[in-house]
């Protein structure tokens, strides 16, 4: 018989006894015991949570938390357990939105939620003025477009688009009329019919692209059908469009077949006799739906649905001049629009380098300019002009009373910028002297209050510099004190303090923050003349009219088709979808101007692009400032930031360095493909600062031939210090053996100046 020691105690039921855990796990007596103890707290609507006390380290807090096993549990039970979950969510997201509207709905206008998490409103005027904008711009031809007016700025009727062609002529009225909607977002084409173009070189003239027909159209509606980066376009086959549109692609044209959808290009013929049909609207009492009653009585909103800027008022009345006459080209009187004045402003700080020197010849190789004419023949189309700013010294500074005349001076004995004073190039190119004071006073919207704003002025995104009042003698410049600033231009005092340094012979540093003159690498970016020309650029379309160009841009074609658009434009920044100033086009003295200098007068005068993305946002008038995509000025932005890199265009930049340092696997195709083959259909090329690094490093200095050999010798004798320029010589064998695509540039615009080649439209430069 077995001992008893081998068998487990018996428990008075026959159970044997259960023996006692030593860990702190709870115990049950049985599975259906733990079974209803697990059932009944996940029965529970709540469940327990201890969260830790700061500084208490012996307790706990206990909190009461949803259940969320029980919501699913019921969710399940009733609908099952596909329904069930979906149900959830769905009512989670109706509760988010419901509080969401109520907050909006019958909260204070300080308390509204921002629909941009993050970013305050900039917004200072009201609806009454936003409607006043649009319309103004809209009845002086500045809207050429189909594009819809957003329902947020309340318009009731359609307003008259002389800009636009009716968009049919109808034989027999129409019996249907349908219901109007509660906002007008659309205009009535009553302008001159378009006859769009079929541009392209015909044989036997086949070696060069022809010139744009003076007072051609660019559609820039169609551009963006076929290049808006947020439609999923490439780049790659925007610039086909871009080319073959226009005939670049003269003598190597590939496509067959019917080529409507690409033609972008249109004239503007006589002015038919019919405007679209428009029906009267029922009246309504408000189109903004639904009101928000005032706090302070029960009168509706007239701005129902505006994010205003926190703690300011809105803005008085903004006053319009009348609005403009849309003209076609075909019915003016002489080539320029008085309106319209062509002109390309460019802003630069300190000594004049071969950046600007290569904007300014590719502006004589691709402009219609005349010079393939000699003097006393006339050109009968509007020719532009190239204003090249000078600031003279460092941003934060003021000319002194000679400062014009040592611009000159300096001009001329300057190898880079002395070529352009040639009498050839008079009529095209003039040099400007900047003085802040003198174009801050001509903006109407800004004389009588941006002396207030000093310790805002040079802002970039918020970002303030300061000039600390101290006053710094230089040969050309002086810094402004405070005391000083009623009769100056740029003094500053914000939060974030930029302090002079001085060297031992009481000289001002050169390379301190406030003394640059220009960026000479990386590591000395002068900042203060970048956020100065971020207002420069404003100020100057504002006052003048035409287009604003940054000076690290390079012309690729004729900018014809862009004139005759008659809308404000800038460009994408890259993948997002903010404005890049980099190209700026803006009337003279328009009602988006007034707008944008008093929205930034009470925005600290900030200029910067993604601000001014800001401004026109917050107000619902981005399409009066059209952001056009960076193919047309900026080709390579999209691959330098790992986007459509599977189909690049040609060439195929991974930085923007390329173009100076371009890689050896791919450095036969400059010398091979030429001018040609760089970005061809874009209008211009856009290389992102690097104002330190040579075009052409093995030959740094202007090569312009007999005319400008003086000028030669000075820039090669500084860029070889150790050759005599009179014993020099040119040899194949001391060049670089594959050159980078900025030389190809450079060396093909210096060949036409020289008269070894015509420019890209096959004209000739006669002397």
């Amino acid at each position: 018989m077995a001992s008893s020691n081998y068998f487990t105690p018996q428990r008075g039921n026959g159970f044997p006894d259960k023996s006692r855990l030593t860990n702190a796990l709870p115990t049950y007596s049985s599975a259906v015991t733990e079974k209803m103890h697990r059932h009944s707290r996940s029965m529970s609507w709540t469940v327990p949570v201890s969260v830790s006390i700061p500084g208490v380290h012996s307790r706990r807090l206990r909190l009461f938390m949803p259940n969320p096993s029980r919501v699913r549990q019921i969710g399940i039970s009733r609908f099952g357990r596909r329904r069930g979950p979906i149900l959830l969510c769905v009512v989670l997201i109706a509760s988010i939105i419901t509080v969401c509207s109520f907050a909006r709905r019958f909260g204070t206008e300080e308390k509204q939620w921002t629909t941009n998490f993050g970013e305050s409103s900039t917004l200072v005027f009201g609806r009454d003025d936003l409607q006043r904008i649009w319309k103004w711009e809209i009845d002086s031809g500045h809207y050429p477009s189909n594009a819809k007016i957003p329902e947020q700025i309340g318009l009731s009727v359609p307003p008259l688009n002389p800009a636009l062609p009716p968009r049919k002529v109808p034989t027999i009225p129409s019996r249907f009329r349908p219901p109007p909607g509660p906002v007008a977002t659309t205009t009535r084409g009553d302008g001159p019919r378009r006859v769009y173009l079929d541009v392209q070189s015909m044989p036997p003239n086949l070696a060069y692209p022809p010139r744009p027909v003076p007072g051609s159209v660019a559609d820039l509606d169609v551009i963006m059908d076929h290049c808006d980066f947020s439609q999923g376009k490439y780049v790659r086959d925007c610039l086909e469009v871009l080319r073959v549109g226009a005939g670049l692609d003269n003598g190597n044209r590939l496509r067959r077949g019917e080529m409507d959808e690409w033609k972008y290009i249109y004239m503007e013929q006589e002015k038919e006799n019919f405007t679209d049909p428009f029906t009267d609207p029922i009246p309504i009492a408000n189109p903004i739906a639904p009101p928000r009653p005032l706090i302070s009585g029960g009168e509706t909103d007239p701005n129902a649905g505006l994010r205003k800027k926190v703690g300011v008022d809105w803005e008085t009345q903004l006053p319009l001049r009348a609005p403009l006459q849309h003209t076609p080209y075909s019915s003016l009187p002489a080539p320029c629009n008085p309106e319209n004045p062509r002109l390309f402003h460019m802003f630069w700080t300190g000594p004049f380098t071969d950046k600007p020197y290569l904007a300014l010849l590719s502006f004589l190789f691709t402009q219609n300019v005349g010079l393939h004419l000699k003097d006393g023949d006339a050109l009968n189309v509007c020719r532009p002009e190239f204003w090249m700013w000078i600031n003279p010294g460092p941003a934060a500074s003021v000319p002194n009373p000679s400062a014009l005349s040592d611009m000159y001076e300096g001009l001329k004995t300057n190898p880079w910028a002395a070529p352009f004073l040639h009498h050839r190039f008079k009529d095209v190119i003039k040099f400007k002297l900047w003085n802040t004071t003198d174009q801050l006073d001509g903006i109407p919207e800004l004389k009588d209050e941006w002396r207030e704003l000093r310790e805002t002025l040079f802002n970039s995104g918020g970002h303030i510099v300061s000039v600390p009042a101290e006053k710094s003698q230089s040969k050309s410049t002086e810094v402004f004190s405070t005391s000083a600033i009623e009769d100056s231009t740029n003094s500053t005092d914000a939060d974030t303090s930029a302090k002079p340094t001085h060297t031992g012979d009481n000289k001002p540093d050169e390379d301190d923050i406030l003394n640059r003159t220009g960026s000479k690498s990386s590591s000395s970016y002068d900042r203060l003349s970048v956020i100065l020309s971020d207002m420069a650029r404003f100020v100057l379309c504002h006052r003048f009219g035409g287009i604003y160009l940054d000076a690290d841009t390079i012309f690729l074609r004729d900018w014809e088709e862009l004139w005759g658009w008659e809308g404000a434009f800038a460009y994408r920044w890259s993948r997002l979808e903010k404005y890049n100033t980099a190209v700026l086009r803006m009337n003279k003295n328009s009602a988006l101007g007034s707008f944008l200098f008093r929205t930034a007068l009470k925005n600290g005068l900030d200029f910067h692009p993604m601000t001014v993305s800001r401004y026109t946002k917050d107000a619902y008038l981005e399409g009066l400032l059209l952001r056009l995509p960076d193919a047309l000025f900026d080709s390579a932005w999209l691959n330098t930031e790992y986007y459509q890199r599977e189909r690049p265009p040609q060439p195929y930049f991974q930085e923007f360095s390329d173009f100076f340092d371009t890689p050896t696997q791919a450095s036969a195709a400059p010398q091979a493909l030429g001018f040609e083959g760089f970005f061809q259909g874009a209008f211009s090329y856009h290389f992102h600062n690097f104002w330190w690094k040579p075009f052409d490093a093995s030959r740094n200095w202007p090569d312009l031939g007999p005319k400008f050999s003086a000028g030669e010798r000075a820039a090669r004798a500084a860029a070889e210090p150790d050759i005599d320029p009179e014993d020099a010589t040119d040899r194949v064998a001391d060049d670089k053996r594959d050159l980078d695509w900025a030389t190809v540039l450079k060396r093909t615009f210096e060949s036409y100046i020289r008269g070894e080649r015509p420019n890209m439209y096959g004209e000739w430069l006669q002397w």
